[in-house]
């Protein structure tokens, strides 16, 4: 029965793994939707929204039944609840990614970046997408380290966040309130999709060692 439970486990966490996968493509479709100006390419991306929707609930359902029917304990018990709180983040995550599309298709036939905001934005965009990428690999290989890296590389994405505003709020800012509008809202979406990523990662910390990053001991290196 116990090694039924754990199949049960290790099958919600490739799951999640999955969701990640359907993550980093949202992400990438939306931004090439936002930075080619293609309606087709976002509306895309809304409708697959419904496929992670979906698959969020078939990883509650699981998790519920086995809360209810073998009522974990201990690391189980963690693990267990763990997904659900992961799932959940990730749905959100691909919401973002909707956000994005929905600017991107409401500027068409134009395109939603200025040409002047695209450097920053774009690699805001790649940072997102490449810690949705590295975070599907934390929760497959439940790789501790890899999920302490990711989180310190969030710094980058926060400074891009700043450097946006700061191009914004720019007296040399020729493109108006609603461009302004949009990129700060851009700024903001793929920002949250990192955190997000984070949170995540960190909660594969928590799995494996029953402790988030920041309680953990110092290495020595």
């Amino acid at each position: 029965m116990r090694d039924v439970f754990h199949e049960q486990l290790d099958s919600m966490f490739a799951d999640l793994s999955e969701i990640c996968q359907e993550v980093e493509t949202s992400v990438r479709l939306a931004t090439q939707a936002l930075l080619n100006g293609d309606a087709e390419v976002a509306e895309q991306v809304i409708a697959a929204d419904a496929t992670i929707d979906s698959a969020r609930e078939r990883v509650e359902d699981t998790a519920f039944s086995l809360l209810s029917l073998q009522q974990p304990v201990a690391g189980d018990l963690r693990v267990v609840v763990s997904a659900l709180r992961m799932v959940s983040e990730l749905e959100r995550m691909g919401d973002l990614s909707v956000h994005v599309a929905k600017i991107a298709r409401l500027r068409v036939p134009d395109v939603a970046v200025p040409e002047e905001a695209r450097p920053t934005v774009a690699r805001m965009a790649e940072v997102a997408e490449d810690m949705v990428r590295r975070v599907a690999s934390v929760i497959t290989e439940k790789d501790v380290d890899a999920a302490i890296a990711l989180g310190r590389d969030d710094e980058e994405m926060d400074s891009l966040r700043r450097s946006s505003f700061t191009q914004l709020l720019s007296d040399d800012w020729q493109h108006g309130v609603e461009s302004a509008v949009d990129i700060a809202l851009l700024g903001r979406y793929y920002e949250r999709i990192a955190d997000h990523a984070v949170s995540v990662a960190n909660r594969v910390v928590f799995v494996v060692t029953g402790q988030f990053p920041s309680a953990r001991e110092p290495s020595a290196s």
